[in-house]
């Protein structure tokens, strides 16, 4: 009966454990390079979402046909990531790396790939 409690314990540790697998091909970006291409801009998605990253650290996803928008506010970390505080109190942390055609692309920690526009 103890081993399946800490097993249960254990499970969801192992689910926040998730690594990003970038590819051999993808370069990172450090904290300064990622901040000075990101903050003040807007980004789009191939399904022509857009997730844009204010001066001030204010963050929002703008979801594609008027699917309406997401607020949060984002920090980027020197490890090629940017981490989202939504103020839904959702957060999510994601690698965000250029990829062997030359775009910007993020990977979730379920390592599902989102290239951008530009």
């Amino acid at each position: 009966m103890i081993r399946y409690f800490i097993a249960l314990i254990l499970f969801p540790a192992t689910l926040f454990a998730q690594e990003w697998a970038p590819r051999d091909s993808d370069v990172l970006l450090d904290q300064a390079t990622l901040d000075t291409r990101l903050r003040g801009e807007t980004i789009v998605f191939f399904d022509n979402g857009e997730s844009r990253f204010f001066e001030d650290g204010r963050y929002t996803y703008t979801y594609a046909n008027a699917g309406g928008t997401g607020y949060g506010y984002f920090t980027i970390g020197n490890d090629s990531t940017i981490c989202i505080e939504f103020v839904t109190g959702f957060s999510r942390c994601d690698l965000y790396v250029i990829d062997a055609s030359g775009r910007l692309t993020i990977i979730t920690t379920t390592g599902d790939r989102f290239p951008t526009l530009r």
